[in-house]
């Protein structure tokens, strides 16, 4: 019976230094440990979150940050840094779809009743529109003749 004893290091893929991730996934550590040191929850309640994880890779992420607390403390402190910024650079310069999103929350408030109506509203008008469309072309094909 051969016995294979594992590094903790093992359980990672260390691509640059600002991106560990658990070995075979694409979950960063960080991930895990947001969870873990800010929502305070326990391996068994953060494992449903990773459906990409095992068990064992959660506690080896924690047994990992608990060892080199102080190296990955500043890993996961550079990384929130850098998630804030990045939250403000989309605050200030938000996609077109959240603009539009928000104007129509603005104009219509948040009651999704309200937002179904108008999406089954728009359904029903959008046939026509097409209908009207492919008339359009085919006149302007028998013209062309």
């Amino acid at each position: 019976m051969s016995l294979t004893v594992m590094q903790l290091e093992d359980y990672f893929d260390f691509f640059t230094p600002n991106d560990i991730r658990v070995k075979g996934t694409r979950v960063g550590i960080e991930s895990i440990l947001y969870e873990y040191i800010h929502r305070k929850l326990s391996a068994e309640e953060i494992l449903p979150k990773f459906r990409t994880l095992t068990l064992e890779q959660v506690y080896a992420t924690i047994l990992y940050y608990l060892h080199n607390k102080e190296e990955v403390g500043k890993y996961f402190a550079d990384w929130l840094e850098w998630s804030h910024q990045q939250r403000k650079a989309q605050e200030m310069n938000p996609d077109a779809v959240i603009l539009r999103v928000r104007e129509r929350i603005a104009k219509y408030g948040r009651d999704p009743e309200v937002h179904k109506a108008l999406r089954r509203q728009r359904e029903l008008s959008i046939p026509n529109h097409t209908q009207e469309v492919v008339e359009k072309d085919q006149d302007d094909s028998i013209s062309n003749r």
